[in-house]
């Protein structure tokens, strides 16, 4: 995959936000100008240029970046692929499962098989380095869609109905988790960390290890 294979539409749409949050969080990355986002096609190679070099995406190739745009897009926007992907969600839980841990893309699949699922024995969610917030491109997608819980007031997307306790984590400069404070897309209820996971700031063992984590797993395994 090179920058070729960055579709127009969504995967530009969140490259353009990935670039704009990085340059935010971190001093070495450039920032996208108001001609890099409507020039000519180049920009895309100018954004995961400047991708690679953030302390964000340390490590990551081009073909990886491109990768995980289209991985985003094409569980948004494929159902059979994304029944799929929720069923073997809810294939992987029994009886005795109480805490579903989600991270990165995988809270959205968490979150929507448990939303779709109400029958299902799990209390807890907790949601790691998540994306769900970000409006239009990932929460205006949900299934179930969000829906203003006042006529005429902003949407928010639906309490999955088995859950007690939803608790959200992200490192302040997580830029996949561009949004960190869950609660005016899902309401009060969401208890909100930031944490800070060093150099690896999207790693999923980090958030596991996270002080926040362990303790909402903790409570949702003795609830």
């Amino acid at each position: 995959m090179t920058a070729e294979d960055v579709a127009a539409g969504f995967d530009e749409k969140l490259l353009r936000l990935w670039w704009a949050e990085a340059a935010r969080v971190d001093d070495q990355v450039i920032a996208p100008q108001t001609r890099s986002l409507h020039g000519a096609s180049g920009w895309v190679q100018a954004a995961l240029r400047a991708l690679s070099g953030s302390r964000f995406f340390a490590g990551l190739t081009l073909r990886a970046m491109v990768f995980d745009l289209h991985q985003i897009r094409r569980y948004l926007t494929e159902p059979a692929l994304r029944l799929r992907i929720q069923q073997q969600v809810v294939r992987a839980l029994d009886e005795d499962t109480r805490v579903i841990v989600g991270h990165s893309l995988g809270s959205v699949a968490a979150y929507e098989a448990l939303c779709n699922n109400p029958q299902l024995p799990v209390r807890t969610l907790v949601t790691v380095g998540s994306p769900l917030g970000i409006r239009n491109l990932i929460f205006d997608r949900l299934r179930p869609p969000p829906a203003p819980v006042v006529e005429g007031g902003p949407p928010r997307g639906q309490w999955p109905r088995s859950v007690r306790h939803w608790t959200n984590v992200a490192d302040g400069r997580d830029v996949v988790a561009l949004v960190k404070d869950l609660r005016p897309a899902f309401g009060e209820r969401v208890s909100c960390f930031l944490i800070h996971n060093g150099a690896r700031v999207h790693d999923v063992a980090p958030y596991l290890t996270a002080e926040q984590t362990g303790a909402a797993i903790r409570a949702g395994m003795e609830r």
